[in-house]
């Protein structure tokens, strides 16, 4: 019955065109009207003006892509070699250069700085004990001062060695302990 009336309507149930395709066809139809409409002379210095450097640019990018390709390498080995530090601690040919520079700390001012932060802190936990003293009784402010003083002649030893040999790493070790210990007796103490 469908059949049938489709056959009887005069109506006409074509498909439409492809409107995708249309357009495609519109569009090529305009870009060849376009192409031909431009002159020789465009055509030809477009096609010249693609990938041309000059002397200066291409020496300026190679030297730079040499550079940034040397100073990865230069971290790549610092980073890599950097994992196995109780095997070699002696500052590498690069920290050297870096420090020479000024781009990174020497190991002596770093150890100088480390000691000023905990030189700080020991001020103020000194502050605190001495607030608290008042309120101790004879017997426990003899076991401090003795505490105390048995650590400030190791930090003083330690001190001294450093001022005659600033390379020695265990002193340098020996001395970051002593302060460590004198602030860990301040702060118990000084919770007292």
């Amino acid at each position: 019955m469908i059949l049938d009336f489709c056959d009887l309507d005069e109506t006409d149930y074509s498909l439409p065109p492809n409107s995708k395709a249309l357009w495609c066809r519109i569009n090529n139809l305009i870009e060849t009207e376009i192409a031909s409409d431009i002159p020789p002379e465009i055509k030809e210095e477009k096609q010249k003006r693609s990938w041309q450097f000059s002397f200066g640019q291409v020496f300026a990018s190679i030297l730079g892509i040499a550079l940034v390709s040397s100073l990865l390498t230069i971290v790549g080995i610092q980073n890599y070699s950097a994992g196995d530090v109780s095997a070699n601690t002696a500052p590498s040919l690069f920290d050297r250069a870096m420090s020479k520079v000024g781009l990174v700390e020497t190991p002596q001012q770093a150890r100088e700085n480390r000691i000023r932060e905990q030189q700080a802190a020991i001020e103020y936990w000194n502050k605190r004990v001495e607030a608290k003293r008042a309120n101790w009784d004879n017997y426990l402010r003899e076991a401090f001062d003795r505490n105390l003083n048995e650590i400030n002649q190791v930090v003083f030893e330690y001190d001294r060695i450093l001022q005659e040999n600033p390379q020695d790493d265990l002193s340098n070790e020996m001395l970051d302990s002593a302060l460590n210990e004198k602030m860990a007796l301040l702060r118990e103490f000084s919770e007292l």
